[in-house]
């Protein structure tokens, strides 16, 4: 029986207070992050760790000391390894897990991939949206880890899906079910939608990375799901949270847009547009800071969508993403239009566009 290995891609989390700081070092020490030559991005990420890990730490207990990342991962990728299985007979499928910036790192996993000893891997980032500082440097980390050990099995890697039919329905459905409730409880009010993405520098979307522009598609294909379904009783915008550091980040900001949301009297629905999963970002930033924010401001109601994590339609999406890579002729593939460059072409970091 043929034996094919999916490696599911996410940035990892802290599983101890201790953890905190080291997984932050990890993060800055990446140069897809801090765009600086050694020793000084060393250095940079040492410091920024230090003075950032008590902050990351009460943020953290929150959630019990640690992220939820990991487990909620597994989850996706059980899910997943039991739709390929149910449906292809003939090839065992077996999800391993590869974080960026804490355990399991890619060079623990690609030793269990080459135990496994696959005839095919197909690379699966947990990232819609693709981003030099997310999915591509998750693959970018995996190819050296698998050249390391002589791990030299065909491989082919999703670029990025923020149209996915799977994910879109996903989306969707977890939205409707919230703007349900809002409605109930909140008659006649009026409701906006906040589509919530992780926040990047703007220069790093000026030097052609793809992010924002697929962000901007897939709020425009839940949209069209949206108002498909009869659903078109609210206004929407676009924002970016997490930003740190003083320079300028891509905009608006949500705190900016739940300004503009007290000021206008409106209902928000924060929808976590670029998360698959719930993490420090979902449940500390949206569930607890920027709700108190909103209530400091007077906003009249304000519910939060929940990510889409196991949603049947999305593991299915998944699963035809991984069947869509096996039959890849190229070594890094758009889950949006099959082989050919999803992206504009003034997006030059895209991925497709040094494949």
């Amino acid at each position: 029986m043929k034996k094919r290995a999916v490696v599911v891609f996410n940035l990892g989390g802290p599983d101890a207070p201790q953890s905190v700081q080291p997984f932050l070092f990890n993060l800055f020490n990446d140069p897809a992050i801090i765009a600086l030559p050694n020793p000084l991005r060393w250095l940079v990420a040492k410091l920024i760790a230090k003075r950032r890990a008590p902050v990351a730490r009460k943020i953290y207990a929150h959630m019990g000391g640690k992220s939820p990342l990991l487990e909620l991962t597994r989850e996706q990728a059980a899910a997943l390894q039991s739709v390929l299985n149910d449906e292809d007979k003939n090839v065992q499928n077996l999800v391993f897990i590869a974080m960026r910036y804490w355990r399991p790192f890619s060079d623990e996993t690609a030793r269990e991939v080459k135990k496994f000893d696959p005839d095919e891997i197909v690379l699966l980032p947990l990232y819609p949206q693709f981003s030099t500082t997310t999915s591509g440097s998750s693959i970018r980390d995996w190819k050296k880890s698998a050249a390391r050990i002589g791990l030299n099995a065909p491989t082919h890697a999703i670029c990025c899906y923020p149209v996915d039919p799977g994910f879109i329905e996903a989306v969707g459905a977890r939205i409707e079910d919230v703007l349900n409730r809002v409605r109930k409880a909140s008659s006649g009010m009026k409701i906006r939608i906040l589509f919530s993405a992780h926040g990047l520098p703007k220069k790093i979307i000026d030097g052609g990375d793809p992010y924002q522009w697929q962000v901007e598609r897939t709020v425009k294909a839940c949209l069209d799901v949206l108002n498909a379904r009869g659903l078109d009783d609210f206004d929407h915008a676009i924002c970016y949270q997490s930003r740190v550091g003083p320079m300028q980040w891509i905009g608006p900001s949500i705190e900016d847009e739940i300004s503009r949301a007290a000021a206008d009297g409106v209902a928000i629905v924060v929808t976590p547009i670029a998360f698959v999963s719930e993490h420090s970002e979902t449940r500390v930033e949206l569930d607890i800071e920027y709700r108190d924010f909103a209530e400091r401001l007077g906003v009249l109601s304000y519910s939060r969508v929940d990510t889409v994590g196991t949603h049947p339609a999305f593991i299915s999406g998944l699963r035809h993403l991984v069947f869509q890579g096996a039959r890849c002729t190229q070594e890094i593939c758009s889950g949006s239009c099959e082989e050919s460059q999803y992206c504009p072409h003034s997006a030059i970091r895209c991925a497709l566009s040094k494949s």
